[in-house]
């Protein structure tokens, strides 16, 4: 598989995923950093789905 299309998929759930958490879990009293808005969140959880893509899978140059 191309090495951009596993990264993209790695972000992409990620950017799903936080923003689920976001939507299910969130911040009631609206002081939390991260989860407080959407947007925040849902990068956040890009960046957390490119960190573990890139921590473990391997892209061997030829």
């Amino acid at each position: 598989m191309n090495k951009y299309f596993i990264i993209g998929l790695g972000v992409g759930l990620g950017l799903l995923g936080g923003y689920a958490y976001w939507n299910f879990v969130g911040c009631a009293s609206g002081t939390c950093p991260i989860t407080s808005k959407p947007l925040n969140s849902t990068l956040y959880g890009g960046l957390l789905g490119y960190l573990f893509v890139n921590a473990f899978v391997s892209f061997k140059q030829k």
